[in-house]
């Protein structure tokens, strides 16, 4: 394969800057680990961009965005807090991006949690010109995407133009703490429910300029997209009809092509569209394409070609339309 991939729209780094993670509670670093809330994130080559930089040299990944993984998300934070934690995830990534001789992006993280940072924080990047954004799913509680508190972030996003990736956070079905399953099922899990939320309470029918991107494939989306149709056909408790069909927007969304199997791709080409889909590592973590042209090896050559260059392309063209 000779292919080079274009860009990656999955990647994750965590900054440290030492000095300030000193003055921020329940947040260390040990020299080698970062211990969040109790938890130690040991993954090494994450703190370091240069590794990053490297594994993309190995593998002819010609820019990347970089995004705050899952254990950055702290959920449980509110005003204050939120803000500084997410003031510091927001200042390292620019930091990290302005370093990289022009191989890196950072996605802005905007924190689900505290609707009204996110916003303060959506507003200030977009007037300074930025557009790219990440955040988690969900909100870390029973609060969902599609209510009206997070309206005014969707207006702000949509002004903008953004490119927006949307990231599965902790899944709370404490069924799936056995097997991995809290990664192997919730992720996709709780991708599909920010879907469902988002798809049927109309914010992609309202905000059509935002350029969502799910993470994996579009979690389950691609088994239950035509069950929601069929919900919307049929006028199932709960679905307002008066708004736009799940089959109008879904062709609106992006998603990484962390599928796993080519048979799981070509379902998410056929939901959202074969140009919808672009390439994600979800670097550094095992459950992503980390030996892309080994775990893709076996992918029709055009299949790729798509992944790697064309759909990259489009999307890059787009975004750059939007400045």
């Amino acid at each position: 394969m000779t292919e080079g991939i274009l860009l990656d729209v999955h990647a994750h780094l965590i900054p440290v800057v030492e000095d300030r993670l000193a003055a921020i509670e329940g947040v260390s670093w040990d020299g080698e680990a970062m211990i969040i809330d109790g938890h130690k994130v040991g993954m090494k080559p994450i703190f370091k961009p240069e590794a990053l930089k490297k594994w993309m040299g190995e593998n002819k990944v010609e820019h990347a965005f970089i995004s705050a993984p899952p254990p950055l998300y702290r959920q449980q934070l509110r005003g204050d807090e939120a803000r500084a934690w997410a003031a510091y995830i927001n200042d390292g990534l620019d930091a990290i991006a302005a370093e990289s001789d022009g191989t890196l992006s950072a996605l802005v993280h905007l924190p689900t949690e505290d609707p009204e940072t996110a916003i303060a924080i959506a507003r200030d990047y977009t007037a300074r010109g930025h557009n790219l954004f990440a955040m988690p799913a969900g909100t870390g509680d029973e609060r969902t995407l599609g209510m009206a508190e997070f309206e005014p972030l969707w207006q702000v996003l949509d002004a903008a133009g953004a490119f927006v990736f949307f990231h599965p956070g902790e899944c709370g079905d404490g069924r799936l703490k056995s097997f991995y399953l809290t990664n192997l099922l919730g992720n996709p899990y709780e991708s599909t429910v920010a879907l469902g939320h988002l798809i049927f309470a109309g914010v992609l029918e309202r905000y059509p300029n935002i350029m969502p991107c799910f993470a994996h494939g579009g979690g389950l989306l691609p088994m239950v997209a035509g069950r929601f149709e069929r919900g919307f056909d049929t006028a199932r408790p709960g679905v307002d009809t008066s708004r736009a069909a799940p089959s109008k927007v879904i062709p609106g969304i992006y998603v990484d092509c962390i599928c796993h199997s080519e048979a799981a791709s070509i379902h998410a080409e056929a939901t959202f569209g074969g140009e919808r889909v672009v390439f994600g590592s979800d670097w550094p973590f095992p459950m992503g394409l980390v030996e892309p042209y080994t775990q893709l090896a076996a992918y029709a050559p055009e299949r790729r070609q798509r992944y790697f260059q064309t759909n990259p392309a489009a999307l890059q063209a787009r975004l750059k339309s939007k400045e």
